[in-house]
């Protein structure tokens, strides 16, 4: 599962062959959740509300790049890093 992206404590990650929706995997410490990239909805899991606040923030800056990796990793091809959030 390639990390993506790093901030504050989160990690971006998406797996190959995952599942539909296209979606997006977040981890702060012991919390996890899946985010579904066209709506930002949670998809399962969840996060603290801070941690959660960020990873939104970060994704509607980088829905384009996190759709990108989504096609990419459909195509079994090495994901892109995406900027951290400042």
């Amino acid at each position: 599962m390639p990390c993506v992206s790093t901030f504050f404590g989160v990690a971006i990650y998406m797996y190959y062959n995952d599942h539909l929706p296209p979606h997006f995997h977040a981890e702060y410490g012991e919390f996890e959740a899946a985010y579904m990239i066209e709506t930002l909805d949670l998809l399962r899991g969840g996060l603290p509300r801070r941690a959660h606040g960020m990873v939104l923030e970060w994704a509607l800056a980088h829905r384009a790049e996190l759709r990108a990796n989504w096609e990419r990793a459909r195509e079994q091809v090495p994901l892109s890093p995406i900027e951290p959030l400042d």
